[in-house]
């Protein structure tokens, strides 16, 4: 094969997840890692170990990680829109980028890039304020309230006529399933 790609200037190269996180958190802790990448499992009892369990059976936020320590951590430049399409580990870093010293960062940082990125989401429309866009029926409704809505008007009970020796039936529907 001569298209052979060489994958050993990528940081990840070798590199498990468990040491890949503890270097991480060696160096800028959990509460800026939950700050940056809003992943509960750094937030609530975080552990090196659980982080770890949590991070191998969830795809995208292993994806995510990767990508901080690559990007902020490794402080690499931005990749070209090609490479953006890989997963980090499958990325090719060129030969003359190198990793340099871990970017600073705290957590007013983290609480301006989230302002940030909000702004930017309410730009594209990409807000939970989709209300504006539904057709004119369902307006006024979040998606929990018309399923709720939906499941009642399906599963209505069929009322049937009364049976002489069951009065107290009538009043509830449901009589039958609670005994």
């Amino acid at each position: 094969m001569t298209d052979e790609i060489n994958y050993q200037n990528n940081p990840l190269h070798g590199l498990g997840l468990k040491e890949l996180l503890t270097q991480i958190v060696d160096h800028y802790g959990f509460e800026i890692l939950y700050a940056y990448l809003n992943i509960n499992c750094f937030k609530t009892n975080p552990s090196i170990e659980s982080s770890v369990k949590f991070l191998k059976k969830t795809d995208w936020a292993r994806e995510k990680v990767e990508i901080f320590y690559l990007y902020k951590f490794k402080n690499l430049p931005r990749v070209s829109s090609e490479q953006f399409a890989l997963s980090p580990r499958d990325r090719i870093i060129p030969e003359g980028q190198t990793p340099r010293e871990p970017a600073e960062l705290s957590l007013e940082d983290a609480e301006r890039m989230r302002e940030k990125q909000a702004l930017k989401a309410a730009e594209h429309g990409k807000t939970k304020s989709y209300r504006s866009s539904r057709p004119s029926g369902k307006q006024g409704y979040s998606s929990k309230e018309e399923n709720a809505r939906d499941k009642q008007e399906r599963w209505k009970p069929e009322r049937k006529a009364p049976a002489a020796n069951t009065s107290s039936d009538n009043d509830d529907p449901w009589a039958k399933w609670r005994k």
